[in-house]
């Protein structure tokens, strides 16, 4: 049983840093692109950043770029990410994904093309 669980949400004043987590378990993590999504109260899901099997290439939602940084460890089937100098539209429940595809060449953007998600870990950022 495939199984992703985040960790380090929390409350933080704008401007503020947070890391967040996500240990995998079930399936082989080193094999996998993995992606954190986002979703405010009202709002449909959207995509944050992605980062391929290896850890050589990420890419970015534009609303975060040069804010954070995802990365992962494949010795402790961990992935993070790191989110500086937050602002109050950061706010939002954040999921970390799994992709569907074994080693897919290309970072993917859309829900529908990771296949398993995390409980989500709850951000706000007062202002």
């Amino acid at each position: 049983q495939v199984q992703l669980v985040e960790s380090g949400g929390g409350l933080v004043q704008a401007g503020g840093s947070l890391r967040l987590s996500c240990v995998v378990s079930g399936r082989t993590f080193s094999t996998y692109n993995m992606g954190w999504f986002r979703q405010a109260p009202g709002k449909e899901r959207e995509f944050v950043a992605a980062i391929n099997w290896n850890g050589a290439s990420t890419y970015y939602a534009d609303s975060v770029k040069g804010r954070f940084t995802i990365s992962r460890d494949n010795t402790k089937d961990t992935l993070y990410l790191q989110m500086n100098s937050l602002k109050p539209e950061d706010t939002a429940i954040y999921y970390c994904a799994a992709d569907s595809r074994f080693r897919r060449t290309v970072l993917v953007v859309s829900t529908g093309d990771y296949a398993d998600w995390g409980q989500g870990t709850q951000v706000t950022v007062s202002s």
